[in-house]
């Protein structure tokens, strides 16, 4: 009596187990012939700044973006008011292929009526990156994109030492600084290294949905007699 019992608990708690089990696990058999990989994994949440020297106020940018609306035909990257970008460096990762780019105002978008995305104004300064072609429906595009920047606002110098302060909306946020700089302070939770190079990098996560900020400083290191 008491095996049967043990029999009709067990199958009833195998019951209620199973009804609790996503659909997807429960129709496991069936779905081994189906292909659940509907799109190809982008990665669109890293960000590198290297910082040139700190009197020229600039620094170089590099990020990666997958483009997967069909029918685009271009990437653009809105730079931050206050930025004057120069040296675009735009790159199909797919196929290696170097990429036509151009820098444009936000008047001239709205005169050729592109499709930036966002709200812009005339000055605003926008690097457009062509896609080597139109992407096909159900496809998708990596492309990397780099440029240099100048803020003098959130990068220069006070008294002997760099300043760096700027907000970030990315989740990972790298930022280099020029070689034979140490880093002297630092508002934010970092991981610091040090490259095989001898440059400095401040790795951020910025976990939240909206932008936090990064301030730092830095001092040259003493030249060696």
């Amino acid at each position: 009596m008491k095996v049967l019992r043990l029999f009709v608990v067990g199958v009833v708690c195998s019951m209620v187990w199973a009804s609790r089990l996503p659909q997807g696990v429960l129709t496991r058999g069936n779905a081994q012939n189906q292909n659940p990989l509907t799109e190809r994994a982008y990665q669109d949440r890293e960000i590198l700044y290297e910082l040139q020297s700190p009197e020229s106020h600039a620094f170089r940018i590099a990020h990666d973006y997958t483009v997967r609306t069909a029918g685009a035909q271009y990437y653009f990257n809105v730079v931050r008011a206050g930025s004057h970008v120069s040296d675009p460096d735009s790159i199909d990762l797919d196929s290696g292929e170097k990429l036509k780019w151009e820098i444009i105002s936000g008047k001239q978008a709205a005169e050729r009526k592109l499709p930036i995305g966002e709200t812009i104004k005339d000055d605003t300064e926008i690097v457009a990156t062509y896609l080597a072609r139109p992407l096909a429906a159900g496809t998708t595009n990596r492309i990397r994109l780099k440029e240099t920047d100048v803020d003098p606002k959130s990068y220069y110098t006070d008294g002997d030492e760099l300043v760096w302060d700027r907000s970030f909306g990315r989740l990972r946020n790298t930022v280099v600084l020029p070689a034979g700089w140490y880093l002297t302070g630092l508002a934010s939770p970092a991981t610091i290294e040090t490259l095989p190079d001898g440059r400095v990098s401040i790795y951020v996560i910025n976990p939240r949905n909206d932008e936090v900020r990064v301030y730092l400083r830095a001092r040259r290191r003493p030249i060696s007699k």
